[in-house]
């Protein structure tokens, strides 16, 4: 074999060999790794051991101080069960009987104070709600004006001539009793010159037989068969003067939707008066003032002009039917079709019912102004001179008093004491009491001055 030639044999001795190095070198190698990892977990090991014995030092230590509080919790604990006995023996009251005196003190504090919150807030709604009510009344009043008319159930009827009165007597009376018969209407025939007088309770009849009279009269030929043309013709004429007074007031207040049947019933009002006051230009005027009002307060203006315009249409039918002309005219204003509360306020306007809305409270209001604003209405002649009766009567009754007398229509009571009975001093006091006397015992519009007179009088004779 040729010396150049590499022995295999000896070739794999050496590669053996090599990789017999190299393995022990990688088991050199794996033995240290394994036993620095080893030694590396030991440290961490007694490093979390180190740390958790720590721990539980900390924990031990503070379960100490738990318990040293809690024991001293317990102790004053009992102390304060100690101190609590003690303060229930010497108050002579237990906890729940302190809590509920206290409580009870408290509610009543509560409740006091709330009272006199409630009571203030009353006063102060009620001084707000009496002002803002009283102008709303004074500007409506302010706004409305009107004209009265005299009351009276007796017209005057001007004749051209005394001989004008045989005619209207006629023969044996026959023309003059066919006209009372015909109309309803009494015929006065005195010495009153140049007029003869009609009396009747219907102010339409009354009217009607006016104009049938004056109709009579102009024409100067006077028989019963023209008295009874006369009065047709008259009655016409009234019908149709009241029915164009309905429409034009219904205009005026631009009431819609009125049912054409109350317009004649509307229209009688225009020829009654109460107290010196048209009826149908008080309705308008309550109507106005109503609406005024209404719209002040933000309520159903219409409704509350509707309800103070007819609120009186009972008037002009209450000596055909039975009961109040408030009821009346309730159940006519029903009848034709009239809202509810319309229907409500006309019944409710002399509390004859309960006023269950605001429109009917305000309804009474428009009334009450209308017919007690200063020159709406004018007394009857008999309540006049009562009044001014009463009125002295009631001064005249009191000790020392001389003479009384009741002037400048009962807004003065002039008192004239004797001088010798009653001194300066009681000249005040007895002013005073005449005058408590008047304001509890008498009923009168205004105010009334009470004047105590005491006069000296000293006199003398030279012979």
């Amino acid at each position: 074999m040729p010396s150049s030639a590499v022995d295999p044999v000896i070739v794999l001795c050496i590669v053996t060999g090599v990789l017999g190095a190299v393995l022990v070198a990688l088991a050199i190698m794996l033995g240290w790794s394994t036993v620095g990892r080893r030694r590396a977990a030991d440290a961490r090991v007694t490093a979390w051991e180190s740390r958790v014995s720590d721990r539980e030092n900390v924990v031990a230590a503070r379960e100490d101080a738990v318990t040293s509080r809690e024991s001293a919790l317990s102790a004053k604990k009992a102390a304060l069960a100690d101190a609590q006995t003690e303060l229930e023996r010497v108050a002579g009251l237990s906890v729940a009987d302190a809590k509920a005196d206290i409580l009870l003190r408290a509610e009543q504090q509560a409740r006091l104070e709330a009272a006199t919150l409630a009571r203030d807030i009353e006063v102060k709604a009620r001084q707000e709600g009496e002002q803002r009510a009283r102008r709303v009344v004074i500007g409506a009043i302010q706004r409305m004006a009107s004209d009265i008319t005299a009351e009276t159930t007796v017209s005057v009827v001007p004749i051209p001539s005394e001989e004008m009165k045989g005619r209207i007597i006629g023969r044996e009376g026959r023309n003059i009793r066919t006209f009372e018969q015909v109309t309803g209407a009494s015929v006065l025939v005195d010495d009153t010159p140049e007029s003869v007088l009609l009396s009747c309770f219907d102010p339409v009849r009354r009217e009607a037989a006016r104009l049938a009279l004056t109709d009579l009269v102009e024409d100067g030929r006077i028989d019963p068969s023209r008295i009874e043309a006369a009065y047709e013709r008259a009655r016409s004429g009234v019908e149709q003067a009241g029915l164009q007074a309905a429409e034009d007031a219904v205009a005026t207040l631009g009431i819609i939707g009125l049912n054409p049947g109350l317009l004649p019933t509307i229209g009688a009002l225009a020829f009654r008066t109460s107290y010196g006051q048209n009826v149908l230009a008080h309705s308008v005027e309550c109507a106005r003032l109503a609406a005024l009002m209404a719209s002040e307060l933000g309520l159903d203006v219409d409704i509350c002009r509707r309800a103070g315009f007819l609120h009186d249409i009972g008037k002009a039918l209450t000596h055909e039917a039975q009961g109040s002309h408030a009821e009346v005219g309730a159940d006519l204003a029903r009848r034709f079709g009239e809202p509810p509360d319309v229907v409500h306020a006309i019944a409710a306007h002399h509390n004859e019912v309960d006023p269950g809305t605001m429109e009917a409270v305000l309804t009474q209001a428009a009334d009450a102004i209308s017919g007690s604003r200063p020159g709406a209405r004018r007394e009857s002649a008999e309540a006049y001179v009562k009044r001014m009766v009463d009125l002295e009567q009631v001064a005249a009754e009191q000790r020392g008093v001389d003479r009384v007398f009741a002037m400048r229509a009962g807004h003065e009571v002039r008192v004239m004491v004797l001088p010798e009975v009653v001194n300066d001093a009681e000249s005040a006091a007895l002013a005073q009491e005449i005058a408590q006397r008047i304001q509890h015992e008498l009923t009168y519009p205004g105010s009334i001055k009470v004047t105590v007179v005491r006069e000296s009088r000293a006199t003398a004779v030279a012979a």
